[in-house]
């Protein structure tokens, strides 16, 4: 996947040279699950979570020619949180009366839920442990990830995984530390290079 090539930094600064599509396309490869997830977990489905998808671009489209990345000011991360959750907003205030928003008469970001920030950290994890699986994946056998997904993943016990795969039960607590210091390291490295 091309967006594993660049660096998130890399990635904003070509973003904000205005005309680079391909740019684009890496930030939908790399955000598009995220921003869906959130806009879900909010009610919103469909051409709804399309829309809002849509918003984010449009905003960012208007932001970014120019835009020089500053790390003293905060983070792209609470940035994209920011405009992601004025496009759920502003869908939802679209949909019905502002009075029914997530949380007892929302009407503005400032006046959210609590759940709201639970829920963009939620998906935030769920987006990194995605991108760290994609190259944990091209690095590891197919077997391996397999007896990893049975036994973290769906709770299976080590000797169900163990029979099912043909490795010793040994090898299957090995398996699980290998892949998980693996995706520990990828992670660390994804949110370092967030800056």
């Amino acid at each position: 996947m091309a967006s594993d090539m660049t660096t998130h930094i890399t990635l904003l600064h070509r973003l904000s040279a205005g005309s680079d599509q391909l740019a684009w396309r890496d930030f939908c490869a790399r955000y598009e699950l995220l921003i869906r997830a959130v806009a879900k977990k909010h009610g919103l489905f469909g051409p709804d979570a399309d829309d809002v998808l849509q918003d984010v671009l449009m905003a960012l489209t208007k932001a970014m020619p120019g835009f020089e990345y500053d790390p003293t000011k905060g983070r792209f991360r609470g940035y994209l949180r920011t405009i992601t959750l004025h496009a759920i907003y502003a869908k939802l205030r679209q949909r019905s009366d502002p009075t029914t928003l997530v949380g007892s008469g929302a009407s503005s970001i400032q006046d959210i839920d609590t759940d709201a920030d639970e829920i963009w950290e939620m998906e935030w994890r769920q987006y990194h442990m995605r991108q760290a699986m994609l190259i944990v994946q091209a690095e590891f056998a197919e077997r391996d990830l397999r007896a990893f997904e049975a036994y973290v993943q769906k709770g299976r016990t080590p000797q169900e995984v163990s029979t099912e795969f043909g490795v010793s039960i040994d090898s299957v607590y090995q398996i699980k530390t290998r892949v998980l210091r693996r995706l520990s390291a990828v992670i660390a490295a994804q949110v370092e290079d967030e800056g």
